[in-house]
């Protein structure tokens, strides 16, 4: 194959033209007649086709039989101004090769609407849709960002383990990893399942969370941040959740509650900038695209245009309020006057729900939102208790559209705190003690917090399906591909 081909992206951006390309893609769309053909070609490169036109004359028309929706083919011609509407460069291809043939009758991804649920069911396929090519081109880029604004920033990149002894997130509902005998598993004398002869010596399962291993590393190196899948056994089938998922969790030594928003605002608005400044051309088809799909719902009930709303995220400081404060805010407000919350708030302690946070951010307070010191009786054990003994220094970041995007928390670095709080809520100390020893040895205040990758995707692209915005979707009874 040809090193001198170039992308569609670099030849759509190229300032010059009568000059001789190759260039390599997937057939979209042919149309024409029986002295001349348009091929709409797309390489991945960018949203956007480039038009190839073929001169009937010059080509076998056995070849051009072979160039139908889905072929990949090489062309080599000359790129000119483009004399139609739709396309402001075009090539006049003088050599035209069918690399690989794709049979229309068999071909899923033909040139007509498909539905999301169908194009999930050829996800192998779906990279090659317009709607899919943006959002997997969006993700690489926020991905990018991130290790960008971290490495800017004095952050020290930490693979934290896939496979731990200890369930960070305390919900017990994790994947086991094993190579006992699955039918015939090792017995102990009291009947239970003997890890001991399992491949790690004791049971073992696919990480929740890189959180504790991260603090470990914030202790000496400072600032670390960590970037990786992680993985849920929740039987859940929402569009907000995936078994597998990767996660954003920075963790800074020194940081306290109020460090650890402007850390989260900040990296969150840098990566908006980020979307805005390098996929406008994606993001404005995904816009238009919601725009289309919302079209016939009330004007009440449609979606913020998707650019506007990532404006809004920039153009707004986020509103740091206390739980307390959004309790009695959520109380006192006509929804939950009027029944019309599918949860009620009646009381301080309630865990609150999706509908309740967008109230917040797109009701009352029309801006991003940022919630603090929540009840420590629906918080993890590692986050530092308040002088009130009552709450901890909690944080939870809140958008439009999406609720919460962003968990963290000041982490307790009292030895004796944390191990109370443990006992009380049933947190082993087995296995724990190298936690507890940053601790015992040079403790400091430390903060951090987790920012769902796929969460985020979901509110930058419009989606609204989680499972629209990972390649591959692992979900309950769902590991295709």
């Amino acid at each position: 194959m040809s090193t001198k081909r170039t992308s569609v992206k670099e030849l759509l951006q190229s300032k010059g033209c009568s000059k001789e390309v190759e260039i390599s893609g997937w057939v979209r769309t042919k149309r024409g007649n029986k002295q001349v053909n348009f091929i709409a070609l797309n390489d991945g490169s960018t949203i956007n086709n480039i038009q190839v036109v073929v001169n009937m004359d010059d080509f076998a028309e056995d070849l051009l039989k072979k160039v139908t929706t889905g072929a990949a083919i090489h062309v080599k011609g000359l790129l000119v101004e483009s004399a139609g509407s739709g396309q402001v460069r075009e090539i006049q291809a003088s050599v035209l090769d069918v690399l690989g043939e794709a049979d229309p009758d068999k071909y899923p991804i033909q040139p007509k609407k498909h539905s999301l649920e169908f194009l999930r069911e050829v996800a192998h396929l779906r990279f090659r849709t317009n709607t899919f090519g943006a959002i997997f081109r969006i993700r690489h880029a926020m991905a990018f960002a991130i290790h960008q604004y971290f490495n800017q920033n004095g952050f020290c990149y930490l693979h934290t383990p896939l496979v731990t002894a200890s369930d960070c997130e305390g919900a017990g509902e994790m994947f086991r990893v094993t190579t006992l005998d699955a039918k015939n598993p090792p017995l102990t004398e009291d009947g239970d399942v003997d890890y001991k002869q399992d491949f790690f010596a004791k049971a073992t399962s696919l990480t929740v969370s890189g959180q504790l291993e991260g603090e470990l590393g914030a202790m000496a190196l400072g600032k670390i941040y960590t970037f990786g899948p992680t993985f849920r056994a929740e039987n859940s089938n929402t569009t907000r959740h995936l078994s597998e998922f990767w996660m954003i969790e920075p963790e800074v030594a020194f940081n306290d509650l109020n460090d650890n928003m402007d850390l989260a605002e900040e990296f969150l608005k840098y990566l908006i900038q980020y979307a805005l400044d390098n996929c406008m051309d994606d993001l404005q088809f995904l816009s238009t695209r919601l725009q289309e799909e919302e079209k016939n719902k009330k004007a009440d009930e449609r979606s913020v245009e998707l650019i506007e709303k990532l404006k809004f995220v920039l153009d707004n400081d986020f509103e740091r309020i206390t739980y307390t404060e959004a309790i009695n805010i959520l109380k006192n407000s006509k929804p939950n006057k009027k029944g019309q919350f599918q949860y009620p708030v009646d009381a301080w302690g309630v865990d609150l729900q999706s509908e309740h946070e967008r109230y917040l951010v797109e009701k009352h307070f029309k801006k991003p939102v940022i919630l603090t010191n929540y009840p420590k009786e629906i918080k993890a054990f590692y986050m530092k208790q308040d002088s009130d003994g009552e709450t901890v220094a909690a944080m939870d970041v809140l958008f439009p559209q999406i609720g919460e995007i962003i968990g963290g928390s000041e982490r307790e670095d009292s030895l004796e705190k944390l191990t109370t709080r443990m006992k009380e809520m049933d947190v082993p100390m087995d296995g724990m003690q190298y936690y507890l020893d940053t601790r015992r040895f040079g403790s400091a205040p430390h903060s951090g917090f987790g920012l769902g990758f796929e969460r985020l995707l979901l509110f930058v692209t419009g989606m609204g399906n989680i499972r629209d915005v990972i390649p591959f979707p692992r979900t309950p009874k769902n590991a295709e591909f």
